[in-house]
């Protein structure tokens, strides 16, 4: 299965976000003039869609050890370790994708509305200095003999 058709957390305020199904939103995705919010807002919904997938791997396969019935005699402790350490690690990587995913729609304008363009740091100034004005008619003269 492709990981377009997997089902991710997300995919509801993605698809209200955009305004666009999930399968439209990784065709513009593709094209060569997609924006760039939604071709990130999209390879981050793949990685979250594989860790989630990863989490439900994980959690079953612990399930599995510990399920009712199994012949205890064959579980061991270092095995439980590893697969609760493997649960742990998808768990925190789903987090990771999550969250990047969630601050990237949490920036994003609502449909409709175009972006406000970024603000720029004020640039060096465009003015010149005020011109050097002519000295005073007597500075740096002879002084003129007093009366």
């Amino acid at each position: 299965m492709s990981v377009r058709d997997k089902p991710s957390t997300l995919d509801g305020r993605l698809e209200e976000s955009f305004g666009a199904a999930i399968a439209d939103l990784y065709e513009t995705a593709d094209s060569p003039d997609a924006p760039a919010a939604v071709t990130r807002a999209m390879q981050l919904r793949s990685f979250l869609a594989l860790t989630e997938e990863q989490v439900n791997r994980a959690r079953a396969h612990l399930h599995g050890l510990v399920a009712p019935g199994r012949d205890l005699d064959g579980l061991y402790v270092y095995e439980l370790r590893m697969s609760a350490q493997w649960l742990e690690s998808a768990l925190d990587a789903r987090d990771t994708n999550e969250a990047a995913l969630a601050d990237v729609l949490h920036t994003m304008p609502p449909p409709g509305q175009q972006p406000r363009p970024a603000r720029r740091a004020p640039g060096p100034a465009t003015t010149l200095p005020p011109a050097v004005t002519a000295p005073p008619p007597r500075a740096g003269a002879a002084r003129a003999p007093r009366p």
